[in-house]
């Protein structure tokens, strides 16, 4: 299970301003340059824009090419870029579920614990609460029983303040959703294979291993009375979040640092799946979409950026729509513009140089100035970039920005309708004829209103406006914390 985001790395890339952010704005100095200058970047600007272009057969490409490879990777493991992942997930939750149930997500360098009380159809959600524990450096080099001793630990001093609404039946053992955003060969809905350890992870020992049974052990080692009831990745807990307010919800995708896309499959129509042991006779299905790659437009800045990441070749549809990857394809632009045009005067910033020095709030943040002279523009390219700039070179700018995130935005729309289209495809018309909900998180996607409205026009062009009607794009925050304790839920050893 290569999951892509997990919740605290999608919250990463809209976290907390650096210390250069929550400075005070520097009174920015228009320098104005000759307009030769600013013309002289329009090519490299035309150029990016056209190559950017994301026309309707360009999306439907897309949105094919998507729907062909889920088919393909349901056929067979390594039939497609996409992994399409079983989860073992065929019980979503329905509201009916009563207790107290806890949830872990692990999935950088923090870790976060949850617990939930559920009262059932009529009270829901009684009460929750929340923690995050920040995991030491030296444990991320240690060994598996060090660092998951730890984590059991954090969850055995979150445990002792259980109280006031939350409560534990006399007699019972706490019950655990375990998120783990690492790559897993997941066998059962609570046990799962370490394949490696991602994300600066290199923990001995646990390769190969279950990582429940490991965090089991672990709580046994601390007296923690609990157990793992559901083992899931973030987008499957999204899923399952939001499903427990709306039952018309099928598709759950995280746009964020990275991003990932999850759908409910029927079982029948899995043909790798020799033997299906499913109550409801669907499941829910991880594509681990980033791997796509099929006809997206590409700029030679994509490929310079992906030649020099630690996976070429590899998480082009990442690389194309999450924000680990927008600003920096951003900054590739302005460089060449620096260098070829004099964008920024006669020498190219030394600071703008640094990769992944311009982030993707930085762009959005650049998008949403509507001042005369772009004053805040000005303000973050010389916070990041170091230089001053006039308007012209503003606008230039902004219009770069605007190039990436469209592409990006329409991308990721086309992208969910090939999930749509492949799911109306086997149901014989059932989820255009119907209102069907996507349930969207992480921080690009909350955080960016141009990124959310070029995805939400893609979907309505491909779909047109009569069936777009009954595609409801809903933003579902922080849901898999919860989706995983709903889980652990819907998965107890005592029944709802």
């Amino acid at each position: 299970m290569s999951v892509t985001a997990s919740p605290a790395a999608v919250r990463s890339i809209y976290s907390s301003r650096s210390a250069r952010d929550r400075a005070p704005r520097p009174r920015v100095v228009m320098t104005v340059r000759s307009s030769s200058t600013t013309l002289s970047a329009v090519p490299i600007l035309t150029k990016l824009q056209r190559d950017c272009a994301t026309p309707l057969p360009v999306l439907r490409h897309v949105a094919d090419a998507m729907a062909a490879d889920m088919r393909a990777g349901l056929e067979a493991d390594g039939g497609s870029d996409l992994k399409m992942i079983l989860s073992y997930v065929d019980a979503l939750p329905t509201g009916n579920e009563k207790g107290l149930f806890y949830a872990l997500d692990l999935g950088g360098t923090n870790f976060r614990v949850l617990r939930v009380q559920l009262g059932g159809k009529d009270e829901r959600v009684v009460a929750t609460e929340f923690e995050q524990v920040c995991i030491p450096h030296e444990l991320m080099f240690g060994t598996s029983e060090e660092l998951f001793d730890f984590i059991a630990s954090g969850l055995a001093n979150f445990a002792q303040k259980e109280g006031g609404k939350f409560n534990l039946p006399q007699g019972r053992t706490r019950e655990l959703g375990f998120t783990f955003s690492f790559p897993v060969k997941q066998t059962s809905i609570d046990s799962g294979i370490l394949i490696k350890w991602t994300k600066g992870f290199a923990v001995s020992g646990t390769a190969g291993k279950d990582v429940v049974v490991c965090l089991n052990e672990a709580m046994k080692r601390q007296e923690l009375n609990m157990r793992v009831s559901a083992l899931v990745n973030d987008t499957v807990g999204t899923l399952a979040g939001a499903r427990y307010w709306d039952d018309d919800v099928m598709v759950a995708v995280i746009l964020g640092t990275g991003t990932n896309a999850c759908y409910v499959e029927r079982v029948d129509a899995i043909p790798k799946l020799h033997s299906p042991n499913s109550t409801s006779g669907r499941t829910i299905v991880n594509t681990e979409w980033g791997a796509f790659s099929s006809g997206l437009p590409l700029t030679e800045f994509d490929r310079e950026m992906d030649a020099e990441s630690i996976n070429p070749g590899e998480q082009i549809f990442e690389k194309t729509i999450s924000g680990m990857y927008l600003g920096e394809i951003v900054r590739r632009v302005l460089i060449r513009m620096a260098e070829d045009a004099r964008l920024f005067g006669d020498s190219v910033p030394e600071k703008l140089q640094m990769s992944f020095s311009l982030r993707t709030p930085d762009i959005c943040a650049m998008q949403q100035d509507c001042s005369r002279d772009f004053e805040i523009v000005g303000s973050i390219l010389y916070n990041v970039a170091g230089v001053n700039s006039n308007s012209s070179a503003r606008k230039i700018v902004i219009d770069v920005c605007d190039a990436i995130a469209k592409r990006g935005g329409r991308l990721a729309g086309a992208g969910i309708v090939g999930i749509l289209q492949k799911m109306e495809e086997d149901s014989k018309g059932t989820v255009f004829g119907n209102r069907t909900v996507v349930a969207m998180d992480g921080g690009l996607y909350e955080h960016y209103p141009q990124y959310r409205r070029y995805l939400q026009d893609a979907v309505t062009e491909l779909l047109g406006p009569e069936i777009s009607k009954n595609i409801v794009i809903e933003h579902s925050k922080d849901g898999s914390g919860i989706g995983a304790a709903l889980l652990a839920a819907t998965n107890s050893m005592y029944g709802h």
